[in-house]
């Protein structure tokens, strides 16, 4: 531990070498810089340095060495167990970095480590060009992508790790590396799953693919018409083409245009599909669905980055989430996922969420440290609500949609879906003998677990 006099000189000099803004706790900005997407999450770092470049990365890396302090790292922000900050440590909030570099010619993009879905799909858009993303807007592409990434385009083109083809990254030792498939290829490798756990990604580069048409159904139903639902669904997505994805979901009916007032606030079982594809293709697709009795119905193209905004979630919002990944959707599991959501708490922002996998998420490289790749369904609570007095009944209810899946679990699990939930989750969203290589790779660029605030790979 430096002494105070050390500390506050290194500070001095990381102020003014900086180009971006460096905040410490006393100081006016400081506490508007530390909220992060989860309103339960109240830290309170040692030093936040916005980085505005690669260089402020590298210097504000060699400021929390030369203090010994623990490094978070912030990008979007919406990790659920709040690992943008941390409690005494130093955040590198990469929140200024959001250039996007098209390179459509090579089916390519370049996106800097703070930028967002927003950006990278405002860009690919332009040019007729798209790359699988989470299910907002707001979230970071970095985390996202190093995570694994899975969204609306992954039965098409595969997770976003799938589709990563370089990433630039700040080491602990302050050092700018470069991995791909031909440069640092052991490194690059645990960057498909391993999170941030061996340095500060500062750009990515990702494979693009071609969509020029994109297309929804989103039917919505009285809970009792959940379990007609959720088979139905099943079926479409079971024996339908990879280019069809989207989701079942219960959840309180909002105050929106498209939602009769006489539903606002009430609980609703709805059905989506998202397609790579005509509106005309999608539409026979969502049949049986549109055939069942439903109390909305919105069928229609829209542009891909436009569709990406409309489940944005609101921000000050509490959150708690998990996952589970299963080996079917088998009938049985059908009623106890539907039984689930009638017990769903409402009205709040709480979703119960039914995701399809398959197709290109089941065929991509086998190798990547990412063993939910093989479950065929995944099923996601997604806790969120506003009142601090909900708190115990919305995390209650999570963790009883856990309990009551598991005996349909794989055991795997995607960890940009969960919280904390201990060492032995992380081994479960990596793989034991992944975990084990990843481990030796942490040692090699992080052997003092600076980078700890993240789903932690201790160095072998």
């Amino acid at each position: 531990m430096a002494s105070l006099s050390t500390a506050s000189a290194a500070l001095t000099a990381l102020r003014e070498d900086l180009v971006g803004d460096v905040f410490a706790p006393g100081d006016q900005g400081y506490d508007d810089a530390r909220v992060v997407f989860n309103a339960m999450i109240d830290r309170r770092p040692a030093v936040i340095a916005q980085c505005v470049e690669e260089a402020d990365v590298v210097r504000a890396v060699r400021f929390g060495r030369e203090l010994d302090l623990p490094i978070a790292v912030r990008g979007g922000g919406h990790s659920v167990a709040g690992m943008a900050l941390g409690d005494g440590a130093l955040v590198v909030d990469l929140r200024h970095m959001r250039e996007v570099t098209m390179h459509p010619a090579a089916r390519a993009v370049r996106i800097a480590g703070g930028a967002t879905m927003s950006e990278l799909d405002g860009a690919t858009q332009e040019h007729g060009l798209a790359t699988t993303g989470g299910r907002v807007s707001t979230t970071g592409v970095g985390g996202f992508v190093l995570g694994g990434g899975t969204g609306w385009l992954d039965r098409a083109f595969g997770l976003a790790v799938d589709n990563l083809l370089g990433v630039d990254l700040v080491t602990a030792d302050a050092t700018v590396v470069h991995a791909s498939a031909e440069e640092n290829p052991e490194l690059f490798w645990a960057l498909h799953g391993g999170g941030g756990n061996f340095g500060i990604a500062t750009a990515l580069t990702l494979r693009l693919h071609e969509l020029p048409e994109f297309s929804i159904a989103m039917v919505m139903y009285e809970p009792e018409h959940g379990p007609d639902v959720v088979r139905t669904y099943r079926e479409i997505i079971e024996t339908g083409p990879q280019e069809a994805s989207g989701g079942v979901i219960y959840l309180t009916a909002p105050p929106e245009e498209f939602v009769p007032e006489h539903l606002v606030g009430k609980r609703l079982c709805g059905a989506l599909i998202t397609y790579v594809g005509a509106e005309e293709d999608m539409r026979k697709l969502a049949q049986p669905l549109l055939a069942l009795p439903h109390e909305i119905e919105i069928v229609t193209a829209l542009p891909y980055a436009v569709f990406q905004t409309m489940f944005d979630d609101p921000p000050g919002m509490r959150n708690y989430w998990s996952a589970e990944y299963l080996t079917g959707a088998p009938d049985e599991f059908t009623d106890v996922f539907c039984s689930l959501g009638e017990s769903m708490p409402v009205p709040t922002g709480t979703q119960h969420v039914l995701f399809p996998q398959g197709g290109a998420i089941a065929s991509g490289p086998a190798e990547f440290p990412l063993p939910f790749r093989n479950a065929p369904w995944a099923v996601h609570p997604f806790g969120m609500w506003e009142d601090p007095s909900d708190d115990e009944r919305c995390i209650a209810w999570v963790r009883d949609v856990q309990a009551r899946v598991r005996p349909w679990s794989t055991g795997a699990a995607y960890l940009n879906f969960i919280g904390d939930e201990g060492t032995d989750r992380v081994t479960a969203g990596l793989g034991a003998e992944n975990t084990r290589r990843l481990a030796a790779v942490k040692r090699e660029y992080d052997p003092d677990n600076v980078f700890r605030f993240n789903h932690n790979i201790a160095p072998a």
